[in-house]
């Protein structure tokens, strides 16, 4: 890994001056992501429809410094896999230069990853496209009204699980999606969080690196959906990793390994969701202990399955 000097010269392929909300998870995510593909190098990043897409390319403006493609909500993987193919082609063609170094990456939110372009992943992925997918999850599909997602935590508000006397938000679980992705033994795959920047430019870096497939999962909060203040993302962020409730991981060429929470930083899930306004319900008129503590075993137990699943831990 570089220092922060050296990332700081690293030229922003998402500039400022887009429209995404103040806070929003993903511009941050995209930009810690980038640096990853290093100082030189040629990215072509495909989006998916969603927030980053609409909110980055309003006509006749772009924030992208880089080759971009736009294309429906549920194929963007399959949209860079096949320009990475075509490059291949057109170097097996003659008519690009064989050592010229480009790399490809495809950003979606959790709608156009978790649900409904899973299934453009996962063929992407089973195909072997030498691309990083990379999910902004912030947990619904916030750019057509925050409705729930696969990725949509338990009991927690959306506008198609909403509150109320007889159901107290979301009720099932969410995907584990990293662990899925993983079973297609892929060289890379791992979870992150733009909390730890660090952490997250450290596996950007090799996702881009390895050859062939690798998908970086990203916890990108979102003040709109979420309904926090604006100024607190980076700090929900790292709450949810010191409840456990997002654990950091990497699966390297099968290897699992994660960064474990210190005993001593280590919080009650309660105070992350009593941060944030989609788990008022839980909290007022009247205390939903009894779905607060089943929050917090299920948060224990996918922390537990992923800590089994490890060979190496880190802090």
């Amino acid at each position: 890994m570089a220092n922060i000097k050296e990332y700081s010269e690293i030229p922003e392929r998402l500039c400022g001056g887009h429209r995404l909300c103040g806070g929003c998870g993903a511009s941050v995510a995209v930009r810690q992501v980038m640096m990853g593909a290093g100082k030189d190098t040629e990215v072509v990043a495909g989006c998916a429809t969603g927030c980053l897409e609409v909110s980055t390319t309003a006509l006749p403006y772009s924030s992208w410094n880089c080759s971009f493609i736009h294309n429906a909500f549920e194929n963007v993987a399959a949209t860079i896999s096949g320009v990475e193919s075509a490059v291949k082609g057109l170097k097996r063609a003659g008519k690009l230069a064989r050592d010229k170094q480009v790399k490809f990456v495809a950003f979606a939110g959790d709608g156009g990853t978790y649900d409904i372009g899973f299934q453009s992943l996962s063929g992407a992925l089973e195909r072997g496209h030498d691309f990083v997918f990379v999910c902004y999850d912030n947990g619904a599909y916030m750019n057509t009204g925050i409705q729930r997602s696969g990725a949509t935590p338990h009991y927690a508000w959306a506008t198609t699980s909403e509150t109320g006397k007889a159901i107290p938000g979301k009720l099932q679980q969410r995907k584990d999606l990293t662990s899925i992705v993983a079973a297609h033994r892929i060289p890379y795959a791992a979870q992150a969080s733009i909390g730890d920047w660090k952490d997250l430019v450290s596996k950007a870096e090799k996702a881009f690196a390895v050859e062939g497939p690798a998908f970086l999962n990203v916890l990108a909060p979102c003040p709109r959906g979420w309904r926090y203040d604006g100024s607190q993302t980076i700090a929900i962020s790292k709450l949810a990793f010191q409840t456990k409730f997002w654990p950091l991981f990497e699966i390297d060429h099968g290897k699992w390994s994660m960064k474990e929470v210190r005993e001593a930083k280590v919080q009650p899930v309660e105070e992350f969701l009593e941060a944030q306004g989609r788990y008022k319900h839980l909290f007022k008129p009247t205390k939903r202990q009894d779905l607060i503590d089943q929050i917090q075993q299920e948060v224990d137990a996918y922390y537990d399955y992923i800590k089994k699943m490890c060979d190496t831990f880190g802090e």
